[in-house]
């Protein structure tokens, strides 16, 4: 992996973009003192170098009745490499699953889960994750308190 070279303009246009992901072309030249034309030239080389990798609108889990947040510890079996795949497969499916990550240490998953309630949680734990051939193990932590959430990246030279 290697690192793209960017510019202090490059780093303020990804700034305007990660505070409001809708701004107008327009808007965006504004802010970071360009001409629209190049600055939509600069929008449209990060997007095909892949440092914006997408687009998106952020929910409210709780406006929508998710009201449980929960950080899941997965252990896998033993020799588990044979099923990584179905493993990969099955939690980019499941939509409670909002992020999944492999980690170092004594257990082999970290997922973020939201659902509606306690029940709804232990349910998806039960039914749902402890079947997914190779998991051995889940050990669950509940949020309490959402005191910051994002997906911005800080952004220096």
């Amino acid at each position: 992996m290697h690192t793209i070279e960017m510019d202090r303009i490059d780093l303020r246009l990804l700034g305007v973009l990660q505070a409001n992901g809708r701004v107008s072309n327009l808007e965006l030249a504004e802010a970071i003192k360009l001409s629209p034309a190049q600055t939509l030239r600069r929008h449209r080389r990060l997007e095909e170098m892949g440092v914006i990798k997408a687009y998106e609108t952020r929910l409210d889990a709780q406006a929508l009745g998710l009201n449980v947040v929960a950080f899941i510890q997965v252990t896998m079996e033993r020799g588990h490499i044979r099923d990584l795949e179905k493993f990969k497969s099955l939690v980019s499916e499941l939509a409670q699953i909002q992020e999944c990550f492999s980690v170092t240490g004594n257990i082999d998953y970290v997922l973020k889960v939201v659902a509606r309630d306690l029940k709804a949680l232990s349910d998806f734990l039960l039914d749902t994750l402890m079947r997914i051939p190779g998991v051995s193990g889940v050990n669950s932590s509940v949020c309490l308190d959402e005191i910051k959430c994002t997906s911005a990246v800080p952004l220096s030279l």
